[in-house]
Protein backbone atom coordinates (compact mmCIF):
# COMPACT_ATOMS: atom_id res chain seq x y z
CA UNK A 1 0.00 0.00 0.00
CA UNK A 2 1.13 3.55 -0.75
CA UNK A 3 0.95 6.36 1.79
CA UNK A 4 -0.47 9.46 0.09
CA UNK A 5 -0.02 12.44 2.41
CA UNK A 6 -1.75 15.83 2.14
CA UNK A 7 0.59 18.71 3.02
CA UNK A 8 0.59 22.44 3.66
CA UNK A 9 2.02 23.68 0.41
CA UNK A 10 4.07 26.80 -0.04
CA UNK A 11 2.85 28.28 -3.31
CA UNK A 12 2.71 31.55 -5.27
CA UNK A 13 -0.40 33.64 -5.60
CA UNK A 14 -2.23 32.62 -8.80
CA UNK A 15 -1.34 35.80 -10.66
CA UNK A 16 2.38 35.19 -10.13
CA UNK A 17 2.50 31.46 -10.83
CA UNK A 18 3.77 31.79 -14.40
CA UNK A 19 6.57 34.14 -13.35
CA UNK A 20 7.68 31.94 -10.44
CA UNK A 21 7.50 28.56 -12.21
CA UNK A 22 10.85 27.28 -13.48
CA UNK A 23 12.14 24.24 -15.32
CA UNK A 24 13.75 21.57 -13.13
CA UNK A 25 17.20 22.50 -11.92
CA UNK A 26 18.88 19.54 -13.62
CA UNK A 27 17.68 19.98 -17.21
CA UNK A 28 19.57 23.23 -17.84
CA UNK A 29 23.16 24.34 -17.52
CA UNK A 30 24.15 27.34 -15.42
CA UNK A 31 24.34 29.46 -18.57
CA UNK A 32 20.89 28.33 -19.73
CA UNK A 33 19.43 28.95 -16.27
CA UNK A 34 20.92 32.43 -16.19
CA UNK A 35 19.41 33.22 -19.59
CA UNK A 36 15.97 31.87 -18.64
CA UNK A 37 15.88 33.89 -15.41
CA UNK A 38 17.22 37.11 -16.92
CA UNK A 39 14.93 40.04 -16.18
CA UNK A 40 12.65 37.95 -13.97
CA UNK A 41 13.43 38.33 -10.26
CA UNK A 42 10.54 35.95 -9.43
CA UNK A 43 11.95 32.99 -11.37
CA UNK A 44 12.47 30.02 -9.07
CA UNK A 45 15.80 29.44 -10.81
CA UNK A 46 17.21 32.05 -8.42
CA UNK A 47 16.54 29.44 -5.73
CA UNK A 48 17.18 26.14 -7.51
CA UNK A 49 20.28 27.38 -9.39
CA UNK A 50 21.45 30.21 -7.15
CA UNK A 51 24.90 30.35 -8.77
CA UNK A 52 23.24 32.40 -11.54
CA UNK A 53 23.28 35.37 -9.14
CA UNK A 54 27.01 35.01 -8.42
CA UNK A 55 30.09 35.64 -10.58
CA UNK A 56 30.26 33.47 -13.67
CA UNK A 57 33.22 31.41 -12.47
CA UNK A 58 31.54 30.40 -9.18
CA UNK A 59 31.61 26.68 -8.43
CA UNK A 60 27.91 25.72 -8.08
CA UNK A 61 28.70 23.50 -5.07
CA UNK A 62 30.48 25.95 -2.76
CA UNK A 63 28.96 27.12 0.54
CA UNK A 64 28.12 30.55 -0.87
CA UNK A 65 25.77 29.05 -3.47
CA UNK A 66 23.65 27.26 -0.87
CA UNK A 67 23.61 30.32 1.39
CA UNK A 68 22.50 32.41 -1.59
CA UNK A 69 19.77 29.88 -2.40
CA UNK A 70 18.42 30.14 1.15
CA UNK A 71 18.52 33.94 1.08
CA UNK A 72 16.86 34.06 -2.34
CA UNK A 73 14.17 31.64 -1.12
CA UNK A 74 13.29 33.91 1.79
CA UNK A 75 13.34 36.96 -0.46
CA UNK A 76 11.07 35.27 -3.00
CA UNK A 77 8.61 34.28 -0.28
CA UNK A 78 8.19 37.96 0.51
CA UNK A 79 8.45 39.35 -3.02
CA UNK A 80 6.18 37.04 -5.02
CA UNK A 81 4.68 36.49 -2.45
CA UNK A 82 4.66 32.79 -1.65
CA UNK A 83 2.05 31.75 0.88
CA UNK A 84 1.63 28.66 3.04
CA UNK A 85 -1.72 26.90 2.86
CA UNK A 86 -3.65 26.91 6.13
CA UNK A 87 -4.71 23.28 5.72
CA UNK A 88 -3.13 20.07 4.47
CA UNK A 89 -4.22 19.53 0.91
CA UNK A 90 -3.66 17.51 -2.23
CA UNK A 91 -3.45 19.01 -5.71
CA UNK A 92 -4.14 17.82 -9.23
CA UNK A 93 -1.49 18.89 -11.73
CA UNK A 94 -2.22 18.70 -15.46
CA UNK A 95 0.38 19.12 -18.18
CA UNK A 96 -0.50 19.67 -21.82
CA UNK A 97 2.09 19.56 -24.60
CA UNK A 98 0.50 19.70 -28.02
CA UNK A 99 -1.95 16.81 -28.18
CA UNK A 100 -0.45 15.05 -25.18
CA UNK A 101 -2.18 15.50 -21.81
CA UNK A 102 -1.26 13.91 -18.49
CA UNK A 103 -2.92 14.55 -15.14
CA UNK A 104 -1.31 13.66 -11.84
CA UNK A 105 -1.74 14.06 -8.10
CA UNK A 106 0.67 16.35 -6.25
CA UNK A 107 1.22 15.23 -2.68
CA UNK A 108 3.80 14.09 -0.21
CA UNK A 109 4.85 10.45 -0.17
CA UNK A 110 6.53 8.44 2.54
CA UNK A 111 10.31 8.26 2.66
CA UNK A 112 9.75 4.83 4.26
CA UNK A 113 7.96 3.70 1.08
CA UNK A 114 11.01 4.77 -0.91
CA UNK A 115 13.37 3.04 1.50
CA UNK A 116 11.37 -0.21 1.55
CA UNK A 117 10.92 -0.35 -2.23
CA UNK A 118 7.18 0.24 -2.24
CA UNK A 119 8.26 3.14 -4.44
CA UNK A 120 10.62 1.44 -6.85
CA UNK A 121 13.73 2.68 -8.63
CA UNK A 122 15.35 1.86 -11.94
CA UNK A 123 18.46 4.09 -11.92
CA UNK A 124 21.65 4.37 -9.95
CA UNK A 125 22.29 7.76 -8.41
CA UNK A 126 25.54 9.70 -8.24
CA UNK A 127 26.82 10.75 -4.84
CA UNK A 128 27.85 14.22 -6.01
CA UNK A 129 24.34 14.93 -7.30
CA UNK A 130 22.80 13.54 -4.12
CA UNK A 131 25.13 15.71 -2.05
CA UNK A 132 24.00 18.80 -3.95
CA UNK A 133 20.25 18.36 -3.49
CA UNK A 134 20.58 17.06 0.07
CA UNK A 135 22.47 20.22 0.96
CA UNK A 136 19.83 22.28 -0.85
CA UNK A 137 17.00 20.70 1.17
CA UNK A 138 18.86 21.17 4.45
CA UNK A 139 19.79 24.80 3.81
CA UNK A 140 16.27 25.77 2.69
CA UNK A 141 14.41 23.47 5.09
CA UNK A 142 12.24 22.68 2.10
CA UNK A 143 11.81 20.32 -0.84
CA UNK A 144 11.26 22.53 -3.86
CA UNK A 145 11.50 20.12 -6.81
CA UNK A 146 8.87 17.38 -7.12
CA UNK A 147 9.75 13.80 -7.98
CA UNK A 148 7.84 12.39 -10.98
CA UNK A 149 6.15 9.14 -9.92
CA UNK A 150 4.08 6.62 -11.88
CA UNK A 151 1.38 4.30 -10.56
CA UNK A 152 -0.57 1.56 -12.35
CA UNK A 153 -3.58 3.26 -13.95
CA UNK A 154 -6.74 2.87 -11.87
CA UNK A 155 -10.28 3.73 -12.99
CA UNK A 156 -11.42 4.66 -9.47
CA UNK A 157 -8.56 7.12 -9.02
CA UNK A 158 -9.28 8.52 -12.50
CA UNK A 159 -12.83 9.25 -11.36
CA UNK A 160 -11.68 11.05 -8.23
CA UNK A 161 -9.24 13.14 -10.25
CA UNK A 162 -12.08 14.07 -12.62
CA UNK A 163 -14.11 15.26 -9.62
CA UNK A 164 -11.29 17.56 -8.55
CA UNK A 165 -10.82 19.03 -12.03
CA UNK A 166 -14.51 19.91 -12.31
CA UNK A 167 -13.78 22.88 -10.04
CA UNK A 168 -12.10 26.16 -11.01
CA UNK A 169 -8.32 25.83 -11.32
CA UNK A 170 -5.90 27.43 -8.88
CA UNK A 171 -3.25 27.99 -11.57
CA UNK A 172 -3.65 27.90 -15.34
CA UNK A 173 -0.91 29.25 -17.56
CA UNK A 174 1.14 28.48 -20.64
CA UNK A 175 4.90 28.55 -20.14
CA UNK A 176 7.28 30.12 -22.64
CA UNK A 177 7.95 26.70 -24.17
CA UNK A 178 4.25 26.30 -24.99
CA UNK A 179 3.49 23.73 -22.29
CA UNK A 180 0.28 24.37 -20.36
CA UNK A 181 0.31 23.92 -16.58
CA UNK A 182 -2.96 23.68 -14.64
CA UNK A 183 -3.33 23.01 -10.90
CA UNK A 184 -6.42 22.37 -8.85
CA UNK A 185 -6.68 22.21 -5.08
CA UNK A 186 -8.52 19.00 -4.19
CA UNK A 187 -11.64 19.48 -2.04
CA UNK A 188 -11.63 17.79 1.37
CA UNK A 189 -14.05 14.97 0.53
CA UNK A 190 -12.13 14.00 -2.62
CA UNK A 191 -8.83 14.40 -0.76
CA UNK A 192 -9.85 11.80 1.81
CA UNK A 193 -11.10 9.46 -0.90
CA UNK A 194 -7.79 9.72 -2.78
CA UNK A 195 -5.83 8.92 0.38
CA UNK A 196 -7.99 5.81 0.83
CA UNK A 197 -7.67 4.85 -2.84
CA UNK A 198 -3.88 5.01 -2.77
CA UNK A 199 -3.85 2.74 0.24
CA UNK A 200 -4.92 0.05 -2.24
CA UNK A 201 -2.13 0.86 -4.74
CA UNK A 202 0.49 -1.87 -4.20
CA UNK A 203 3.50 -0.20 -5.85
CA UNK A 204 4.71 3.02 -7.42
CA UNK A 205 7.70 3.81 -9.61
CA UNK A 206 10.10 6.72 -9.90
CA UNK A 207 9.95 7.91 -13.49
CA UNK A 208 12.12 11.01 -13.13
CA UNK A 209 13.81 12.39 -10.03
CA UNK A 210 15.88 9.59 -8.52
CA UNK A 211 18.35 12.10 -7.09
CA UNK A 212 15.58 14.20 -5.53
CA UNK A 213 14.10 11.13 -3.85
CA UNK A 214 17.48 9.86 -2.65
CA UNK A 215 18.29 13.33 -1.32
CA UNK A 216 15.02 13.45 0.62
CA UNK A 217 15.93 10.10 2.17
CA UNK A 218 19.37 11.41 3.19
CA UNK A 219 18.00 14.76 4.37
CA UNK A 220 15.55 13.01 6.68
CA UNK A 221 18.41 11.60 8.73
CA UNK A 222 20.33 14.85 8.73
CA UNK A 223 17.31 16.98 9.66
CA UNK A 224 16.10 14.48 12.22
CA UNK A 225 19.46 14.78 13.95
CA UNK A 226 19.40 18.57 13.70
CA UNK A 227 15.77 19.19 14.69
CA UNK A 228 15.30 16.34 17.12
CA UNK A 229 12.85 13.46 16.94
CA UNK A 230 11.03 14.24 20.15
CA UNK A 231 7.26 13.60 20.11
CA UNK A 232 5.35 16.59 18.86
CA UNK A 233 8.19 17.97 16.76
CA UNK A 234 6.15 18.44 13.57
CA UNK A 235 9.13 19.84 11.68
CA UNK A 236 11.13 16.65 12.14
CA UNK A 237 8.06 14.68 11.05
CA UNK A 238 7.79 16.61 7.79
CA UNK A 239 11.17 15.19 6.80
CA UNK A 240 9.51 11.75 6.70
CA UNK A 241 7.81 12.75 3.44
CA UNK A 242 8.96 13.92 0.04
CA UNK A 243 7.22 16.05 -2.58
CA UNK A 244 6.10 14.31 -5.77
CA UNK A 245 3.49 14.27 -8.52
CA UNK A 246 2.10 10.82 -9.35
CA UNK A 247 0.71 10.06 -12.81
CA UNK A 248 -1.10 6.96 -14.10
CA UNK A 249 1.33 4.91 -16.17
CA UNK A 250 -0.79 5.00 -19.32
CA UNK A 251 -0.62 8.82 -19.52
CA UNK A 252 3.16 9.17 -19.42
CA UNK A 253 5.19 10.18 -22.45
CA UNK A 254 8.72 8.85 -22.76
CA UNK A 255 10.98 10.29 -25.42
CA UNK A 256 14.26 8.67 -26.48
CA UNK A 257 17.66 9.61 -25.09
CA UNK A 258 20.08 9.86 -28.01
CA UNK A 259 23.84 9.25 -27.96
CA UNK A 260 26.85 10.78 -29.65
CA UNK A 261 30.55 9.92 -29.53
CA UNK A 262 33.33 12.46 -29.88
CA UNK A 263 35.64 10.36 -32.08
CA UNK A 264 35.77 7.08 -33.99
CA UNK A 265 38.54 5.54 -31.88
CA UNK A 266 41.22 6.31 -34.43
CA UNK A 267 39.26 5.31 -37.53
CA UNK A 268 38.12 7.33 -40.49
CA UNK A 269 34.38 7.36 -41.15
CA UNK A 270 34.67 5.00 -44.14
CA UNK A 271 36.67 2.43 -42.17
CA UNK A 272 34.29 2.59 -39.23
CA UNK A 273 31.28 2.07 -41.50
CA UNK A 274 32.89 -0.91 -43.24
CA UNK A 275 33.70 -2.57 -39.93
CA UNK A 276 30.21 -1.86 -38.63
CA UNK A 277 28.73 -3.51 -41.72
CA UNK A 278 30.61 -6.73 -40.93
CA UNK A 279 28.82 -6.90 -37.59
CA UNK A 280 25.31 -5.54 -38.21
CA UNK A 281 22.78 -5.03 -40.97
CA UNK A 282 23.23 -1.37 -41.97
CA UNK A 283 20.79 0.40 -44.30
CA UNK A 284 21.73 3.73 -45.91
CA UNK A 285 19.17 6.50 -46.09
CA UNK A 286 16.42 5.93 -48.63
CA UNK A 287 16.85 9.22 -50.49
CA UNK A 288 19.34 12.03 -50.45
CA UNK A 289 18.70 14.24 -47.43
CA UNK A 290 16.00 11.99 -45.98
CA UNK A 291 16.42 11.08 -42.32
CA UNK A 292 16.47 7.37 -41.62
CA UNK A 293 14.10 6.78 -38.71
CA UNK A 294 14.07 3.74 -36.43
CA UNK A 295 11.10 1.57 -37.32
CA UNK A 296 10.84 -0.78 -34.36
CA UNK A 297 12.66 -2.34 -31.45
CA UNK A 298 16.24 -3.09 -32.39
CA UNK A 299 16.63 -0.38 -35.02
CA UNK A 300 18.78 2.69 -34.41
CA UNK A 301 19.33 5.67 -36.70
CA UNK A 302 23.00 6.61 -37.06
CA UNK A 303 24.32 9.92 -38.40
CA UNK A 304 27.85 9.69 -39.78
CA UNK A 305 29.77 11.94 -42.17
CA UNK A 306 26.67 13.84 -43.26
CA UNK A 307 24.49 10.76 -43.91
CA UNK A 308 21.82 8.84 -42.00
CA UNK A 309 21.82 5.05 -41.75
CA UNK A 310 19.64 2.56 -39.92
CA UNK A 311 21.37 -0.09 -37.82
CA UNK A 312 19.55 -3.31 -37.02
CA UNK A 313 20.86 -4.57 -33.71
CA UNK A 314 21.20 -8.24 -32.93
CA UNK A 315 18.79 -9.70 -30.36
CA UNK A 316 19.99 -9.93 -26.78
CA UNK A 317 21.06 -13.40 -25.63
CA UNK A 318 18.28 -15.77 -24.58
CA UNK A 319 17.37 -15.31 -20.95
CA UNK A 320 18.86 -11.81 -20.74
CA UNK A 321 17.47 -9.45 -18.12
CA UNK A 322 14.92 -6.95 -19.40
CA UNK A 323 17.39 -4.08 -18.93
CA UNK A 324 19.88 -5.87 -21.20
CA UNK A 325 17.30 -6.20 -23.98
CA UNK A 326 16.81 -2.44 -24.32
CA UNK A 327 18.14 -0.84 -27.49
CA UNK A 328 20.46 1.42 -25.48
CA UNK A 329 22.04 -1.63 -23.82
CA UNK A 330 22.39 -3.53 -27.10
CA UNK A 331 23.92 -0.52 -28.83
CA UNK A 332 26.45 -0.27 -26.03
CA UNK A 333 27.32 -3.98 -26.21
CA UNK A 334 27.35 -4.30 -30.00
CA UNK A 335 28.72 -0.93 -31.20
CA UNK A 336 29.86 1.54 -28.59
CA UNK A 337 32.07 -0.77 -26.55
CA UNK A 338 33.61 -3.05 -29.21
CA UNK A 339 34.01 -0.53 -32.04
CA UNK A 340 34.25 2.87 -30.36
CA UNK A 341 35.99 1.89 -27.12
CA UNK A 342 33.30 3.48 -24.96
CA UNK A 343 33.61 1.77 -21.60
CA UNK A 344 31.21 2.71 -18.80
CA UNK A 345 28.83 5.28 -20.35
CA UNK A 346 28.28 6.72 -16.86
CA UNK A 347 31.87 7.88 -16.66
CA UNK A 348 33.38 7.81 -20.16
CA UNK A 349 34.06 11.39 -21.24
CA UNK A 350 33.92 10.55 -24.96
CA UNK A 351 30.17 9.83 -25.00
CA UNK A 352 27.43 12.43 -24.71
CA UNK A 353 23.65 12.37 -24.52
CA UNK A 354 20.87 14.44 -26.06
CA UNK A 355 17.34 14.34 -24.64
CA UNK A 356 14.64 13.51 -27.14
CA UNK A 357 12.90 16.85 -26.76
CA UNK A 358 15.89 18.47 -28.52
CA UNK A 359 15.31 16.26 -31.55
CA UNK A 360 17.56 14.71 -34.18
CA UNK A 361 18.51 18.16 -35.45
CA UNK A 362 20.74 18.50 -32.37
CA UNK A 363 22.60 15.34 -33.40
CA UNK A 364 23.11 16.62 -36.93
CA UNK A 365 24.44 19.91 -35.59
CA UNK A 366 26.92 18.14 -33.31
CA UNK A 367 28.34 15.96 -36.07
CA UNK A 368 28.29 18.58 -38.83
CA UNK A 369 30.11 21.06 -36.59
CA UNK A 370 32.84 18.56 -35.76
CA UNK A 371 31.93 18.51 -32.05
CA UNK A 372 31.08 14.81 -32.42
CA UNK A 373 32.09 12.14 -34.93
CA UNK A 374 28.94 10.00 -34.91
CA UNK A 375 25.48 10.15 -33.38
CA UNK A 376 22.80 7.57 -32.69
CA UNK A 377 19.08 8.38 -32.58
CA UNK A 378 17.33 5.92 -30.29
CA UNK A 379 13.73 4.84 -29.87
CA UNK A 380 11.86 5.46 -26.62
CA UNK A 381 11.63 2.86 -23.88
CA UNK A 382 8.08 1.74 -23.07
CA UNK A 383 6.77 2.56 -19.59
CA UNK A 384 5.92 -1.13 -19.15
CA UNK A 385 9.59 -1.99 -19.71
CA UNK A 386 10.64 0.52 -17.07
CA UNK A 387 8.16 -0.92 -14.56
CA UNK A 388 9.26 -4.49 -15.31
CA UNK A 389 12.92 -3.60 -14.79
CA UNK A 390 12.10 -1.91 -11.47
CA UNK A 391 10.02 -4.92 -10.39
CA UNK A 392 12.95 -7.21 -11.18
CA UNK A 393 15.29 -5.04 -9.11
CA UNK A 394 17.19 -4.16 -12.26
CA UNK A 395 18.99 -0.98 -13.25
CA UNK A 396 18.45 0.68 -16.60
CA UNK A 397 21.45 1.87 -18.59
CA UNK A 398 22.25 5.54 -17.96
CA UNK A 399 20.28 8.09 -19.94
CA UNK A 400 17.67 5.61 -21.14
CA UNK A 401 14.53 7.73 -20.73
CA UNK A 402 13.55 11.34 -21.22
CA UNK A 403 10.15 12.18 -19.75
CA UNK A 404 8.30 15.09 -21.25
CA UNK A 405 6.64 17.44 -20.46
CA UNK A 406 8.58 18.43 -17.35
CA UNK A 407 7.06 19.47 -14.03
CA UNK A 408 7.83 23.01 -12.91
CA UNK A 409 9.69 23.94 -9.74
CA UNK A 410 8.25 26.64 -7.49
CA UNK A 411 4.54 25.99 -7.94
CA UNK A 412 4.37 23.77 -4.86
CA UNK A 413 7.06 23.43 -2.20
CA UNK A 414 7.10 21.28 0.92
CA UNK A 415 8.43 23.00 4.02
CA UNK A 416 10.29 21.03 6.66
Amino acid sequence: MVALRPFRALRPEPGQAAAVAAVPYDVVSTAEARELAAGNPLSFLHVSRAEIDLPGDTDPHVDLVYATAAANFEALRARAPLTVETDRSLYVYRLRMGNHVQTGIAACFAVDDYEHDVIRKHERTRKDKEDDRTRHIIELRAQTGPVFLVYPADAHIDGLVAEATARPALFDFEAVDGIEHVLWKVPDKTRNALVDAFADVPLMYIADGHHRAASAWRARQALGDALGDAPGNSHAGEADSFLAVAFPHDQTLILPYHRYVLDLAGRRAEAFLLELQTRLDVEPEVADGEVSRPTGAGSVAMYLAGRWFTLHLRPAPAGAATADTLDVARLQDQVLAPLLDVGDPRTDQRIGFVGGIRGRAALVALVDSGAAAVAFAMQPVAIEELMKIADDGGIMPPKSTWFEPKLRDGLLSHLI
